[in-house]
């Protein structure tokens, strides 16, 4: 049975690549509605049952994060945090296999992260000294996400830029499991390989809401990321202000630019790798091959066959799905940079020709080696990265996220008494005396 669709780009523009007007927790099922209904008694919009979560927090602290976890994650926790020996425990009962591949990958998001330029400079070409100082923050607080399954790649492309820019207090909060409380032993491993310097076993609003105002347990932070579910989400947007954040994640997205010289199945388990994330994921293949098309459509089927996650995959194929055709790969690229994905892999022949074409995507994956699938996991690069096409003006999270920039300005007396006129006389204009006056004081000086 056929899962994807095959579309002109004439219907594709009107349908799966058009932005939804609004932004995308506003379209909630009536499933997550009747679930508001049932856990606050009434009929919630999700921003109303968030605004009341963090409401809570803020005024109850620990008390109300144990009780929105018993009642939203199904969970019973005594101890909010979890000590470091037992992420060390965890570490060292992994399989062999799994310590290693995580280590790996640690180390390339660290080495990778670590390339990135980021110096303090001064100049006396303006006369005096300017310039800038780059600070890293002091706490930083990581959102993991835990739902369907343990995420310690999460963790790992979060919490390892974090640390390497120097930020001080790098904590990390995540949702405990509903059957035992605990905090899966993959995702504690990845504490004790990222290095941070807490773990909480709390997730959604309630996480967001301890990390923006700080608890009995949890201390405030200066900074959350990390991506996140539908109250999560909400959550980071209502406390913006008081703390700082990385973006606003919304479901993943793929789509995958492609010319004859593809390889079916490796693009069919792409869309499929993207598809089984998120019945709201995105994965859709541009190409003006129709025998691509035809091919790709004809694996997808046959691979879905043997996913774990099968459903899901087919939920997201058949409704923010598609295949593409396009007259020309010039036109696909345009769709693609008018889509802004989070992520845009080329599988043609000639990757490295598109790339200064290429303005709005979070990651760019050139050619059928560089799958989205190790960029998740172990490219290097973080994989939290702007959606929504928000990569219009968002950057993947990077070193920078974790920095602040502090001006310097040290004027000697000579440049001083020739900026002062220039300041004073733009000041007038602005009916601010008081700044006229401070400046013709230098000036007379």
């Amino acid at each position: 049975m056929l899962v994807i669709r095959i579309l002109s780009w004439e219907e594709a523009a009107e349908t799966v690549l058009r932005r939804r007007a609004g932004a995308w927790w506003e379209d909630v099922p009536e499933t997550v509605r009747e679930r508001i209904r049932q856990m606050f008694g009434e009929p919630l919009s999700p921003e109303a049952a968030v605004a009341r979560i963090l409401g809570d927090v803020q005024a109850r602290g620990d008390a109300a994060l144990r009780d929105w976890t018993r009642r939203l994650d199904g969970a019973e926790v005594g101890e909010l945090e979890v000590p470091p020996d037992e992420w060390a425990a965890a570490y060292a009962a992994l399989p062999d296999d799994l310590r290693e591949a995580l280590t790996a990958a640690a180390e390339r998001i660290r080495r990778f992260h670590a390339a990135q330029p980021r110096s303090s400079w001064m100049t006396a070409e303006l006369g005096g000294q300017v310039g800038q100082r780059v600070v890293p923050l002091d706490r930083v607080g990581v959102y993991v996400p835990g739902g369907t399954a343990p995420l310690p790649s999460s963790l790992l492309m979060a919490a390892i830029p974090a640390r390497v820019a120097g930020v001080r207090e790098v904590i990390v909060c995540t949702p405990p499991g509903r059957e035992d409380g605990r905090v899966a032993p993959v995702t504690l491993a990845a504490a004790h390989i990222a290095g941070v310097d807490r773990l909480f076993r709390v997730g959604g609003a309630q996480a967001i809401a301890a990390m923006a105002f700080g608890t009995e347990s949890v201390p405030q932070m200066d900074k959350i990321v990390g991506a996140g579910g539908l109250f999560t989400t909400i959550a980071k947007r209502q406390v913006y202000g008081r703390v700082g954040l990385d973006g606003i994640y919304g479901p993943t997205e793929t789509v995958v630019v492609a010319d004859d010289s593809a390889n079916p199945e490796w693009v069919a388990a792409d869309l499929l790798a993207q598809a089984e994330h998120d019945v709201l994921a995105t994965a859709i293949l541009l190409t003006p091959s129709r025998r691509l098309a035809e091919a790709v459509q004809a694996a997808v089927a046959r691979q879905m066959e043997t996913l774990g996650r099968a459903d899901i995959a087919r939920s997201a194929l058949e409704a923010r799905g598609a295949i593409v055709l396009t007259p020309d790969l010039e036109t696909a690229v345009r769709l693609a940079n008018e889509f802004a994905p989070e992520h845009l892999c080329l599988s043609v022949a000639q990757p490295e020709e598109w790339v200064g074409a290429v303005r709005h995507t979070g990651g760019l994956f050139l050619g059928e080696h560089s799958c989205e699938v190790l960029g998740d996991y172990v490219a290097g690069p973080s994989h939290v990265m702007p959606t929504g096409s928000t990569a219009r003006f968002a950057s993947p999270l990077n070193v920078w996220d974790f920095v602040k920039i502090i001006n310097i300005v040290a004027l000697d007396a000579e440049t001083a008494r020739r900026l002062a006129p220039v300041a004073a006389r733009i000041a007038d204009a602005e009916s601010l005396s008081a700044h006229a006056a401070a400046a013709r004081f230098r000036q007379e000086a």
